[in-house]
């Protein structure tokens, strides 16, 4: 069965697979102690933080091993904001951070800091001109991620790393998604992965904190780590981590690697739009990792899209809100601005072969329209709408507009109050099914207003308005929910 969700968690290396067991036998004892094997133990740990020092571009004693990514980030975060109290208490991170980061900001303004956030373009990459307008003398730490886990698009690292260092403000980078590719560029100050992304064990994260950077942990400390992260290592996991970075530099196999997949990503951004219509390819079409390409599709629940694929034997993720137990949108496609439903991350491991791909190309289109077609969407959504029992399209508008907050249409008006589709109660897509079935039911120029109290029309009716060339007007107050109005453009 294809696995195509490497960037959630890759396969196992070979090589780490080797060295977990091995050192099972050799690394299960207190490197901390100075017995036989105790002294093994520290010599496999130390062995493990100067590979893994070497792949990052730092110093051995600049790594810190902990037991998650996630955690490698918030001590990251929070240990570098504390040692700046004095400087000033204001966090700046890009909209697209991953949530461990947005969860250590949520921590920081809770504790009395504060907190900005830098907004992205359409393809989630942040300006270097924004982040030099927004850095400021009470600025304590920048965070941005080197390359975005949802859509793939590099950050410019080495831009904003240089401007934080002529300011003094310490920059930290999540580099969780490319250090599989490589190291990071740039003068960063502090920086986070997580083993399990490249294909070593979950339960191991790094973070390097570069000598000169300001850095007082948090919570309680012990001997461990240089006390930036308490208890016991899991040597195994670790060495086995390390070896597995250490074999994705060896040699050239990982750049050879890396552009066959590009190739292979390349293939998937093209040929979707081509087979399924209505779709929208998100993330910077060059500067992105080479094995992650994410689309969503209009008309398409997440859920059981992602359901589909797996029972066609595809294992892909997605950032769609119907995928969400939260039931709200990615906040990373929210930033973006670019459609949240139908969302479809493929992301591809180490050794994907290309007929895989072929496959999934060949039974995409079929696994979307069985989808829409279970959702009532006609044709490129462009057929008429159903008329609303008692009367059609203007008892509809008439049983709405009182829930709508606007007047009906009268002699008097500047223009008719168009018509109004009640989704209230109705999830996505499902307002935007609708919105697509009442918009040729007006004339060009008039208007359709979308009752909706799903989060996810908020972005999506705009993304769609987009995609299909139609007017967003905006959106207003309802006694439920909100009111969003477009206006028929073609």
């Amino acid at each position: 069965m294809p696995y195509f969700d490497a960037a959630s968690a890759a396969p196992l290396h070979p090589v780490a697979r080797e060295a977990l067991l091995a050192s099972l036998d050799e690394g299960w004892a207190d490197p901390a102690r100075l017995y036989r094997e105790g002294r093994r133990a520290r010599l496999l740990l130390d062995a493990a933080r100067e590979a893994a020092a070497e792949a990052v571009g730092c110093r051995p004693d600049e790594v810190i091993f902990t037991p998650s990514g996630t955690q490698a980030v918030h001590s990251g975060v929070s240990g570098a904001l504390a040692a700046r109290r004095r400087v000033g208490r204001r966090l700046l991170h890009s909209a697209v951070e991953h949530s461990s980061v947005l969860h250590a900001a949520e921590v920081h303004a809770a504790a009395g800091g504060s907190c900005t956030e830098l907004a992205v373009d359409r393809m989630g990459r942040v300006a270097a001109g924004d982040v030099a307008a927004a850095l400021s003398p009470d600025t304590a730490l920048v965070c941005l991620q080197s390359a975005n886990h949802e859509v793939g698009t590099e950050q410019p690292v080495e831009e904003v790393a240089a401007l934080c260092r002529e300011a003094g403000v310490p920059l930290l980078v999540d580099a969780a998604q490319s250090l599989p590719w490589g190291p990071v560029p740039g003068g960063w100050s502090l920086l986070a992965a997580s083993a399990h992304k490249w294909g070593g064990p979950p339960g191991v994260g790094l973070l390097a904190v570069r000598k000169g950077t300001r850095f007082a942990p948090q919570g309680p400390r012990d001997e461990r780590e240089s006390g930036r992260s308490p208890g016991f290592e899991n040597i195994p996991a670790i060495v086995a981590a390390a070896a597995s970075l250490r074999a994705l530099r060896a040699g050239p196999e990982t750049a050879t690697e890396a552009a066959r997949l590009r190739k292979l990503v390349d293939r998937i951004r093209t040929r979707v739009p081509e087979l399924v219509p209505d779709v929208e390819m998100t993330g910077d079409p060059v500067h992105r990792l080479p094995h992650l390409v994410t689309f969503s599709c209009l008309y398409v629940d997440g859920e059981a899209l992602l359901h589909e694929l797996d029972r066609a034997g595809f294992s892909v993720s997605s950032g769609s809100s119907c995928t969400s137990s939260t039931l709200t949108p990615s906040h990373v496609l929210r930033a973006m601005g670019v459609l949240s439903e139908g969302n479809v991350r493929v992301s591809l491991p180490y050794g994907t072969d290309g007929a895989e791909v072929e496959r999934f190309l060949e039974v995409l289109p079929a696994v979307v329209r069985s989808v829409r077609e279970r959702l009532g969407v006609p044709a490129a959504g462009r057929e008429t709408a159903t008329a609303t029992a008692g009367g059609g399209p203007e008892a509809a508008a008439a049983a709405a507009a009182e829930e709508a907050g606007e007047p009906g249409e009268s002699a008097d008006s500047a223009e008719p109050a168009g018509l109004v589709v009640d989704s209230l109660g109705k999830r996505c897509p499902l307002p935007v099914i609708e919105l697509a079935k009442a918009i040729p039911e007006v004339p060009v120029g008039g208007t359709v207003t979308v009752l909706a109290d799903d989060e996810a029309a908020r972005q999506d009716i705009p993304a769609w308005c987009t995609m299909r060339e139609q007017e967003y007007v905006g959106e207003r107050p309802a006694e439920r929910g909100a009111a969003y109005v477009v206006r028929r453009r073609a």
